[in-house]
């Protein structure tokens, strides 16, 4: 069984300037003592886990002073153990799961930190990254619902983040507002591949601000749930002073979560494995443009 917290001495970082929550996913520690981070992001997954170990996570929360945001991944870590989606849709339905997420949902009610769940996250993307996406509207709408409804029975406490990519056609994925706190969106900025692929590099808000947009119309706050960057020392620069600086134009979003670790699936129309973790994400500017 995995493991949920693993800190591990890495050099001590600091949150990007501004004034915007700022969380991490840090599973190396690189955040420990930065006072500035109020979000603690958790990665599990619902099958061979260790639960007890969450509530180191907890207290490492706790003395810090930050929430916790969990993102649960229908699925166990180890690959070539895997569900199918059919198999994974199925026992969703027919209540096989229901005890995964209430012995879950028991540990998390044990913390001391607030906590908001977010369950099978990027649904609507069609990569084949993930067995929970890409599925049918309508299915994965009744899995979501009854993972919440069933967590629901064992605490009332949790608040709960619906987190897609932000593509078009995310609406038809929307759980309802009864079943949803905040919206969670992923951006990511890779400078190699952007001036490969699409021609030019992009910024923060050229990413962001079309899903921030589609996601608007649910009436709920917003967070960057996952944020990475990845590009030349310049690059990086722009993104630091983007991601929580000036965004006044913004009102609903509510903070921006970094996923400070590498890349464990390849990036699209690619083999590469971005590192987004601070200080490897700065390649220097010639690494950056020869898409090193």
């Amino acid at each position: 069984m995995s493991s949920l917290f693993t800190c591990l001495a890495f050099p001590v970082l600091a949150a990007p300037p501004g004034e915007l929550p700022f969380g991490v996913y840090d599973p190396n520690g690189g955040f420990t003592n930065d006072t500035d981070v109020q979000i603690e992001h958790l990665f599990l997954p619902w099958e061979d886990v260790f639960l007890p170990s969450l509530l180191d996570a907890d207290s490492y929360a706790l003395e810090r002073g930050r929430s916790v945001l969990v993102t649960i991944e229908p699925w166990t870590w180890t690959a070539d153990e895997r569900n199918t989606p059919e198999i994974l849709i199925a026992g969703i339905a027919n209540g096989t799961y229901d005890i995964n997420i209430q012995a879950i949902c028991g540990v998390l009610n044990d913390f001391k930190s607030p906590v908001t769940i977010r369950w099978a996250q990027e649904m609507e993307d069609a990569s084949g990254q993930f067995i929970w996406a890409d599925w049918d509207p309508d299915i994965y709408i009744s899995a979501y619902k009854r993972v919440v409804s069933t967590c629901r029975e064992i605490s009332d406490k949790f608040d709960y983040m619906w987190s897609p990519l932000g593509h078009e056609g995310l609406a038809e994925y929307f759980p309802g507002p009864d079943y949803t706190d905040i919206i969670g969106l992923s951006v990511f900025g890779l400078q190699a591949w952007e001036i490969d692929v699409l021609g030019q590099e992009q910024s923060f808000r050229d990413i962001f601000e079309p899903r921030y947009q589609r996601a608007l119309q649910f009436g709920l706050p917003i967070a960057v749930a996952e944020l990475g960057y990845v590009g030349s020392d310049s690059y990086v620069a722009r993104w630091n002073n983007e991601v929580r600086q000036n965004l006044e134009d913004f009102p609903e979003l509510q903070a921006v979560i970094y996923f400070n670790q590498q890349e464990v699936y390849p990036w699209p129309e690619t083999d590469d494995l971005p590192d987004w973790q601070f200080p490897q994400n700065s390649l220097g500017t010639q690494a950056a443009s020869l898409g090193r």
